[in-house]
């Protein structure tokens, strides 16, 4: 029998009522309730893949991760791990949350979490006119440091002070779709590709290259 396969998009914003309710037990009550609409439509039959933002997220976790730095000394955390992070995070919130409603309902259906990476091409013109702001502001002292030691492309933002700015290039695939659509396949809840997906870079021989990790181009074996 043909399966009907909804593909369920959830803004990062969405989960984030407004300035009041910004903390992860916010966000785990803002995902209880949108799992109990995915739940509506399992319920009927349909197999669903959900897909998320991450915007707000990643910020909170770069802020987190500045602070720690700036006040204890401790490492910071790089963009592409900010991402993989939130695409884990949301998906345990949403996971467990359809879980908790799957057994409410007596609804007998896996949940998978999917963290994943997007394909894209070093010579896409985003690497080059990096626009994105991220982060918080610094002064030009500071952003002028970060540039030259750790190659991050950084912008004056409105008088306001110095932000580090980073490139959005175009997707060419998901390196993980294989595994995505055969969960699906089987039936399975996937939520997957959040926030787009870590973006990667593929070279030749077959390595997969930490696209936005900054200059060093740390590469991780395919």
């Amino acid at each position: 029998m043909d399966q009907k396969l909804a593909v369920i998009a959830i803004g990062g914003n969405s989960l984030i009522a407004d300035k009041m309710h910004e903390s992860i037990p916010d966000q785990y009550q803002a995902a209880k309730e949108t799992s109990a609409h995915i739940a509506d439509m399992i319920e009927q039959g349909w197999t669903v893949a959900i897909g998320h933002g991450n915007g707000p997220q990643v910020g909170f976790v770069l802020r987190r991760s500045e602070i720690a730095n700036k006040v204890e000394g401790l490492h910071e955390v790089p963009l592409d791990v900010c991402e993989a992070d939130t695409q884990g995070a949301t998906g345990y919130a949403l996971k467990q949350n359809l879980y908790n409603e799957f057994i409410k309902r007596g609804i007998d259906k896996a949940v998978s979490t999917a963290v994943t990476q997007v394909e894209v091409d070093r010579p896409d013109p985003a690497f080059r006119n990096p626009s994105k702001p991220i982060g918080t502001f610094m002064d030009a002292e500071k952003a002028a440091s970060r540039r030259e030691k750790e190659g991050w492309a950084v912008v004056e933002d409105a008088g306001r002070g110095w932000r580090r700015v980073v490139p959005s290039p175009l997707p060419k695939r998901v390196v993980e779709e294989p595994m995505i659509k055969q969960l699906a396949g089987q039936g399975m809840c996937v939520i997957t590709v959040g926030g787009g997906g870590s973006k990667a870079i593929i070279t030749n021989p077959p390595n997969i290259t930490r696209a936005l990790a900054g200059e060093t181009g740390t590469t991780i074996v395919a």
